[in-house]
């Protein structure tokens, strides 16, 4: 069923973003939010907590995009439904976590 494979696609790109702040921060050493601290989603979680994180999002996104159906990169339906799911949680977390790292509002001189 291809809208099975496309739904795959869109969430396997939600996974493999939301995968790199979590990696990217507990590989520099920083504490990050996750959904295991306190409170989820907006404590901070130990660098090595962020790495495990990140790493377990890989894995389910390698497996949502490369272990369903037959992703193809040449596939136009198959890369747009990956890079919406991708751009939906990017936006998302720009927004929720801009709150705590001054991201949402705009610098003006």
């Amino acid at each position: 069923m291809l809208w099975l494979d496309l739904l795959s696609y869109f969430f396997g790109g939600a996974f493999l973003a939301n995968a790199i702040p979590h990696f990217v921060s507990g590989t520099m050493g920083r504490p990050f939010q996750s959904p295991f601290a306190k409170p989820p989603g907006q404590g901070l979680s130990s660098s090595t907590v962020n790495v495990l994180w990140g790493l377990f999002n890989l894995v389910v996104g390698y497996v949502l995009v490369c272990r369903v159906g037959d992703f193809g990169l040449k596939n136009t339906g198959d890369v747009v439904a990956l890079g919406i799911g991708a751009i939906l949680i990017a936006l998302f977390s720009a927004r929720h976590f801009g709150r705590f790292h001054g991201g949402n509002g705009s610098e003006h001189s």
